[in-house]
């Protein structure tokens, strides 16, 4: 009996959470619900807008990764799925409500098997057997558009931006955001497409430039005498600072004759007259800096006919080295030829309140820049985060020219797909896969109940027609005539290759949360305890009589 006497022996630290078992999984999956309540009203061309206020900014918006990113999601679990909206934004660029909703809805699904007790590895294996299944139905049944690729970029740039704020200027945004990615290089860079923001004037004010443009940087007495315009001026891209420097404070110099001071002041003017000579030397019309460009530099190049401008932001300074062929110089020694670039146009032109210099018509011209107009400064934000889907659509769809039908076509055909796969399946498994294809048309019922319209008859029309097979492969949700229609002839495309990163995210999101079943939670340290005002070194919620740190472990 005298194993009975023994206590227990105490791993964790004093005060240490743990929550296991089904009830921790039911836990987590409940979570992951409520993370998909606030979202589910975004999804669609008629989807709701959330207001974020933080404090300091408002933010407005439904594009599903900005939401989930200013939510400040503390839960562990529903973290995941911040994490696989945050991929799908950075790996496709759209489709991250539709990723959050599906993983969610997998899990709504499972929720039930996981309460009467089926393990989670069985309900893993079923889960991973259906997207196996779905993604090879997919590359089996996706078109491959072999016409004119600038059709196929403009319809998945539209339908990208068919659920934004700027729907309604969907065609005009549309052929800019193709043209920006046309003008990239073979690697299509999105950093080389720049966006910038002016506010004012309508949103058709916007404009694209297919070259460089950026905000005039500060300037010194003398910059309005420089010439604002050229015509194939020499650029030189500079990184060294072009101003006379202040003495430190600690300096100190030891002079014998009061002669020597003058030698030494003349002896720093000499410097920068030598490094501004060179720079005339070299034939350079326009000299930009991403250093300090001062007073009298300014005034030493404009009484020479060249424009100037410091402080230039380094990814501006990047691109326009990338469209005229200039090189970043850090000295202005062997200053020639092989390191200046050139454009067509350059001029300093007015936009809004706001002067801005824009490079036009560069000979390597493998940038653009997008300029943005609009009244509300939130309004251009949400513009801002619209282009930015839309640019890595086209970037996805420039290189692999398959496509799926939108608006919940593909989620009801892999459905009914899964459904008939079911049947060659027995045990759970065939239960298993027959939820996973339940679990699928949250897309077309969200977007139905965006649209206000009655999501069970919509549900039970698309069921039908997409149970005749290849006639009715491509039909999803209507948005004008409150029906269905086929959505593949309406021009809804979207690239195959965003429906296979959702699904497989999803997918393997929902797998994560199933196979946690334990949660450890460390209890905070004793000072931060004792900052609290938790009396103390004590433990929290036991009036500061908890055990101080070194102290005997309680026996539980």
């Amino acid at each position: 009996m005298s194993h009975f006497l023994q206590p227990n022996v105490i791993l964790l630290k004093e005060g240490t959470d743990t929550s296991q078992g089904k009830g921790q999984i039911v836990s987590n999956i409940n979570a992951c619900q409520v993370i998909a309540d606030i979202v589910k009203t975004t999804l669609g061309p008629r989807g709701m807008d959330k207001l974020i206020h933080d404090g300091k900014k408002v933010i407005i918006t439904n594009d599903g990764a900005t939401v989930m990113k200013n939510l400040e999601i503390v839960h562990p679990a529903a973290k995941t799925l911040v994490d696989i909206s945050k991929s799908q934004d950075e790996e496709v660029g759209d489709g991250t409500t539709s990723v959050v909703l599906l993983a969610t809805s997998f899990l709504k699904e499972a929720k039930g098997y996981v309460e009467e007790g089926v393990h989670s590895q069985i309900l893993i294996k079923g889960f991973r057997k259906a997207l196996t299944a779905v993604l090879s139905k997919i590359s089996e049944i996706e078109v491959k558009l072999d016409g004119e690729r600038r059709d196929l970029l403009l319809k998945c740039a539209q339908t990208s931006l068919n659920s934004k704020l700027i729907s309604n200027y969907k065609e005009f945004f549309a052929g800019m955001v193709v043209d920006a990615v046309e003008a990239l290089d073979e690697d299509l860079d999105k950093s080389f497409v720049g966006i910038k923001k002016v506010p004012g004037g309508s949103v058709r004010d916007s404009f694209l430039v297919d070259g460089v443009a950026f905000k005039k940087t500060f300037s010194y007495a003398g910059f309005e005498q420089q010439p604002h315009a050229f015509k194939n001026p020499k650029i030189l891209c500079l990184n060294i600072e072009l101003e006379l420097k202040a003495e430190k404070e600690n300096a100190e110099i030891r002079i014998e004759n009061p002669d020597e001071y003058q030698s030494i002041v003349d002896a720093e003017w000499n410097i920068i007259y030598e490094k501004l000579d060179k720079i005339v030397q070299s034939g350079a019309q326009v000299v930009l800096s991403k250093l300090p460009i001062g007073d009298l530099a300014t005034q030493y190049f404009a009484d020479r006919n060249i424009f100037c401008a410091g402080r230039v932001p380094e990814e501006d300074l990047q691109r326009v080295c990338k469209a005229s062929g200039a090189q970043v110089q850090t000295s202005v020694n062997k200053l020639n030829d092989e390191v200046l670039g050139t454009c067509g146009d350059f001029e300093e032109k007015q936009v809004g309140p706001e002067r801005y210099n824009l490079f036009k018509d560069c000979p390597s011209s493998k940038t653009a820049t997008i300029v943005l107009r609009g009244g509300a400064e939130q309004f251009i934000d949400e513009t801002e985060r619209s282009l930015n889907d839309a640019i890595m659509i086209v970037r996805r769809a420039f290189n692999a020219t398959s496509v799926v039908a939108g608006g919940g076509a593909i989620e009801m055909e892999l459905s009914r797909y899964l459904r008939h796969y079911a049947t060659s399946l027995s045990g759970k498994l065939h239960l298993i896969v027959n939820s996973y294809a339940k679990a699928l048309e949250v897309i077309p019922r969200t977007i139905a109940e965006n649209c206000g319209f009655d999501s069970n008859d919509i549900m039970n029309k698309l069921r039908q027609k997409h149970a005749q097979g290849t006639e009715g492969r491509w039909f999803g949700v209507d948005l004008n005539s409150q029906d269905i229609c086929n959505t593949y002839e309406s021009f809804v495309w979207e690239p195959s290759m965003m429906k296979i990163n959702a699904l497989t995210a999803a997918t393997e999101a929902c797998c994560v949360v199933l196979s946690v079943d334990e949660t450890v939670k460390n209890p905070t340290n004793e000072e931060q305890q004792g900052g609290r005002g938790r009396g103390g070194r004590g433990m929290p919620g036991r009036g500061g009589m908890g055990m101080p740190r070194g102290g005997m472990p309680r026996r539980r």
